[in-house]
Parts: structure tokens; C-alpha cells; sequence
């Protein structure tokens, strides 16, 4: 019988979710498989993201041979390993030290052979540490550009679209300079859908999309650019590397953890705990405040009118939301969320919920998320808190901390987007 509280069991199953998605559990199985298959001569480890040194740490741990590498994580974020250098930068906006991995990774795969044989480990964040600007853009135009597609609401997808039209390494450019070395790709997918693409901006993938897309979602969401990089957009010159690149034709891609596998986790401990479990999808993308309206009114029909599912169960999601920031808030798309469902929900007596992300690290603060209790509203009112004014500014996280219902985990060396746990009790 479960003696859990809510908030235990929730917590619960975001540990699990996390992980599930832990190098040395879901990347070992795949590595064996495609190193005994294909035995390689020398082995050279290139990466980038927050799980890039766990991946590094976990390939060290098994492969005894000729190995060395360069990977680059978010700081704070390393592991020691003795074969592989660790280096970090900067996350979520680039900076001198992205720029610096980026390049001392092309020197890495420089004048490659086609015996070699290339294992990139890739993961959430690396589209930031791997930052190399195409010629005629500088590292502060690309920071201009990332801040503001941060704060403009658009889409992980539309972001990392603009970023591979403006660098000199994603988009495909760094298997390319790979050529001719096989190159085997294990990926953490951190993006709705498991593109490949948008997985640290795919730097070693091809990428269909163009640089008139890009130019689109500027101008879509109004974000106003320098002469230099209007140009590169205009005149083509940041088109990436197309499917169907001879220089591409011995890369093999494979997803080793994915935001579907950490909430089946999930769902396996509410199991355990005697809760049905719901998975309504691991892809939801949108604004954070709209979502969570939305989960608050599907969350209510099953706690009122037992429809779609019965109660007690868990209702599970996963993907990455937006936020807007139009306040002095720091964002916080989970805690937007939660804020948000809260509100909507108004003190619901049956429903609890827990949204973080994987990474230990929402929106700007070293805050994973936080837990939503029927009773939040009042402590936050009590408390002389305004939970609007808390959602306008959109400081979720000062709300959460100042009630004591802050997550916080500490760097988890994984990435596997955002997770949403309600739990309807009755």
C-alpha cells in the first residue's frame, strides 16, 4: 500500500524520469552493440551538452583501446575522465569560451582518415556551448540573436533553425569537416519530436531546412537584426548541409534516451504506487501559461466527471513550452506552467502536481521546478503574495520559493526536456 505523500510520490517520479536518461544507464547498451559490430581502430570522442561528460565518463568506463576526445559541457555540469578532455562554456546564450570548443573541436577531426572513426555524444544545451559564427558574424550578433529568440516565444525547432544558418559548425558543417572518418552519433533527445536536427542544433546531421526558413522565423516573431547577419540569411551563404552530401555518407545517427522513455519511467512508479498512469503526449510545445490552462481544464474532467480516465491516477507529459517574457521575472517555463495551472485550477482539492526540467535548470535559475499543492493559492495569499501578478511578471520562481515548494536537484548531467506530473488523488 502506498504511504507516500503527494509530494513524495511526485518527486518520486521525476527521479526515475532523470534517471532513466543517465549515461551510464541508457548509453552503455547501445555502445556495445555498435563497437562490437564494427570494431575501430582508434576512437576519437567529440560532444557537446549538459549529458556530454557523462556520456564521455560512461565511454571511458567501457572502451579499453586507443580513445581520446574533447567534449564541452555547461558549467558546473563536468566530470573528471582521463582519456577524454572536459571542457565547459556558456548555457543558455553562447559565449567566448562556445566559441573556443567549437573550434578546438574542428581541430580535433581535422585530416581524419577513412579508417578513423568518429563517436559523437550529443545532448540538450550543446547548440549554446558549440557556438562558431560564420565569417562576417561576431560572437556578439549571435548573442543578440539567441537572447532575443529566447525571450520572443518561439519554438526550440524555429530557435535552433535560425542558429544552424548562422554558424560555421552546426547544421551538419561539423560532420563534413569529419570527412572521411565513419562517424557514429549517440543522441539525448531534449526536443518534441526527436529531431535530430534540433539536438545541439545538429552539427553532425544533415539539415533540410533553409536559410530562407530562417529569415521567415526572424521576421515572424519581429526580432530585428544587424546589417551582417540580414545579409547571410538574404544572399544564402549560412545554408546548411543538405541530405543526400557525399561527405555525410558514412554518418549513422542513433537516439539512446528520449523525453518517451523518461516518462514511461515515470509511470512505471506511479504504477507501483497503485495509481493508473497517463502519458497525453511528449512532444507539447506552446506557451507555458496556455498549457497549463489547458492541463488544469482536462484535470478537472477527470477529478469532477471521471472522463477521460478514472481517478485516483497520474496524468504525464513532456516537451518543451515557451515563455514570453514580458515582465522583470526570469522566466521559468515550468514554474509558468505551474503558476499558471494553479491560478486555473483555484485551490482544486484533489489534484497536486510537480513540473521540472530534467537538466536541474529552468528557465535561468539553478531551479529543476517546483510542486503545486491544492493549497498554494491560499499559503501564496496569506503570505501577502499576488499569484497574477506573480504569472505577469512572470516570476514563477520567486512564487514557488517564497511557499517553500521550489525543486531543486542539482546539476543531473542529463537532458531530457521538460516534465509534467498531475496527480488527481480523487
Amino acid at each position: 500500500m502506498n504511504t507516500a505523500t503527494p509530494r513524495e510520490l511526485l518527486q518520486r517520479m521525476f527521479t526515475a524520469a532523470i534517471a532513466a536518461a543517465q549515461p551510464a544507464t541508457c548509453l552503455l547498451p547501445q555502445l556495445r552493440a555498435l563497437l562490437s559490430e564494427h570494431p575501430p581502430r582508434r576512437l576519437l570522442v567529440i560532444g557537446a551538452g549538459k549529458a556530454s561528460a557523462a556520456m564521455a565518463r560512461a565511454v571511458e568506463d567501457y572502451w579499453p583501446g586507443d580513445l581520446s576526445g574533447l567534449v564541452v559541457t555547461r558549467h558546473g555540469y563536468e566530470l573528471a575522465c582521463r582519456r577524454i578532455e572536459v571542457i565547459h562554456a556558456a548555457h543558455p546564450v553562447p559565449d567566448a569560451a562556445s566559441v573556443v570548443a567549437a573550434e578546438r573541436i574542428q581541430q580535433q577531426v581535422a585530416r581524419l582518415g577513412a579508417d578513423d572513426t568518429v563517436l559523437c555524444l550529443l545532448s540538450g544545451g550543446g547548440s549554446s556551448l558549440l557556438a562558431r559564427p560564420l565569417a562576417g558574424i561576431s560572437l556578439a550578433d549571435k548573442q543578440r540573436v539567441s537572447a532575443a529568440l529566447l525571450r520572443c516565444g518561439a519554438s526550440i525547432g524555429e530557435i535552433n533553425c535560425v542558429r544552424r544558418h548562422l554558424s560555421a559548425i552546426k547544421g551538419g558543417r561539423l560532420a563534413a569537416a569529419c570527412h572521411p572518418a565513419r562517424v557514429v552519433n549517440l543522441l539525448i533527445s531534449d526536443v518534441p519530436g526527436d529531431h535530430a536536427t534540433d539536438i545541439a542544433s545538429g552539427p553532425t546531421v544533415a539539415d533540410a531546412t533553409t536559410c530562407a526558413d530562417a529569415l521567415a522565423i526572424v521576421k515572424r516573431h519581429r526580432i530585428a537584426l544587424l546589417p551582417a547577419v540580414c545579409a547571410v540569411l538574404e544572399s544564402g551563404r549560412g545554408e546548411s548541409i543538405k541530405p543526400g552530401d557525399e561527405r555525410l555518407s558514412r554518418v549513422r545517427t542513433h537516439l539512446i534516451a528520449t523525453p518517451q522513455r523518461a516518462l514511461e519511467a515515470a509511470a512505471t512508479v506511479a504504477r507501483a504506487a497503485g495509481f493508473a498512469a497517463h502519458i497525453l503526449g511528449d512532444a507539447i510545445e506552446g506557451e507555458a501559461r496556455e498549457v497549463g490552462k489547458v492541463m488544469a481544464a482536462i484535470a478537472c474532467q477527470v477529478a469532477d466527471r471521471q472522463q477521460p480516465f478514472a481517478p485516483p491516477c497520474v496524468l504525464l507529459s513532456g516537451g518543451e513550452t515557451t515563455v514570453t517574457v514580458r515582465g522583470k521575472g526570469r522566466g521559468g517555463r515550468n514554474v509558468e506552467f505551474l503558476l499558471a495551472l494553479g491560478l486555473a485550477l483555484n485551490g482544486h482539492p484533489g489534484i497536486h502536481a510537480l513540473a521540472g526540467d530534467t537538466d536541474g535548470v529552468d528557465g535561468q535559475e539553478e531551479i529543476a521546478g517546483a510542486y503545486l499543492a491544492p493549497d498554494s493559492l491560499q499559503r501564496a495569499w496569506s503570505q501577502g503574495l499576488q499569484p497574477r501578478a506573480s504569472l505577469d511578471a512572470n516570476d514563477g520562481h520567486g512564487f514557488f520559493r517564497a511557499l517553500g515548494d521550489s525543486v531543486v536537484t542539482g546539476p543531473t548531467r542529463t537532458n531530457v526536456n521538460d516534465f509534467r506530473a498531475l496527480l488527481i488523488t480523487s
